[in-house]
């Protein structure tokens, strides 16, 4: 076997391994994301 071909199949390999979450992914993380990001409101400052 080639080196190159050795190397793309590694590649293909690895890559159907990868199981990386995305942030624009749906589920319950992404909605406990959204649910904190709107809970906390800015604290407004007060003009001198």
């Amino acid at each position: 076997m080639k080196t190159n071909t050795r190397f793309i199949k590694s590649i293909c390999e690895t890559a159907a391994k990868d199981d990386t979450i995305m942030p624009w992914t749906r589920g319950a993380r992404r909605a406990a994301y959204i649910a904190k990001r709107n809970a906390a409101p800015l604290p407004l400052k007060k003009a001198a």
